[in-house]
């Protein structure tokens, strides 16, 4: 299972299906307005405030833009229902009733975006981990078995510089596909270079044995003992 899987996983419901929590904002705010204009006149029902459920939901999907403007929207239907039911409200009455919807959408917005950032961090973090973990096998599997060819090629010994190149091409494959599987990218294609045995480059080794370069050292130590 990949990350970007387990983070969805413990994701709440309104982060994954976000068009059915845009369609319970506005059926809220449609609930809300149409409660508070029934009951006409009467101030003392603290009717607005009901405003900060919706206002809260959208500030945690979308962030502190979203609480902003879902703030905007409740406080122009607070304005509509004041001129339609011509009520007056005294400035504590106009301040119990913004204040709370003003701070419910920004500080929960900018929580949102700020956990949001945090957790894109980590899993950023979680990557750079991952791939320098990938640098230092490809350094351990394929660097260290081509030095050792290259160290077996140098002594003349050919056989265990086919032998070293062998493993160093079945542990790329092998991480090859831990990779691919890792990435949920399904298995190596048959088709492709890097699906090929390692039987046939041990194959295609043995068959030309003489196509490898031989050492510089073997070579002058042969053309001194002709010249003697």
């Amino acid at each position: 299972m990949g990350v970007t899987s387990v983070r969805t996983s413990y994701e709440p419901w309104f982060s994954r299906r976000r068009l059915l929590a845009a369609a319970g904002i506005g059926a809220m705010f449609v609930l809300i307005t149409a409660l508070r204009l029934a009951l006409g006149q009467d101030a003392v029902v603290g009717v607005t405030l009901f405003y900060v459920i919706p206002i809260s939901l959208a500030a945690l999907v979308w962030g502190r833009t979203a609480g902003a403007v879902t703030v905007g929207v409740a406080l122009a239907l607070l304005v509509l229902w004041a001129l339609v039911a011509d009520v007056e409200l005294t400035l504590l009455g106009w301040a119990a009733r913004v204040v709370p919807i003003v701070f419910a959408g920004l500080l929960l917005g900018d929580a949102s975006d700020r956990l949001r950032r945090a957790e894109q961090a980590e899993h950023d973090q979680h990557e750079r981990e991952m791939i320098h973990r990938q640098a230092v096998e490809v350094n351990d599997s394929l660097l260290q078995g081509m030095s050792a060819a290259k160290w077996a090629l140098e002594m003349g010994n050919h056989e265990l510089a086919i032998r070293a190149l062998d493993d160093a091409i079945k542990a790329g494959q092998t991480l090859v596909s831990e990779l691919i599987r890792e990435a949920d990218m399904g298995p190596v294609h048959p088709a492709s270079p890097r699906a090929v045995p390692p039987r046939t480059w041990r194959t295609a080794s043995q068959s030309s044995p003489a196509r490898l370069p031989a050492p510089a050292n073997a070579t002058a130590r042969s053309g001194d003992v002709q010249g003697e």
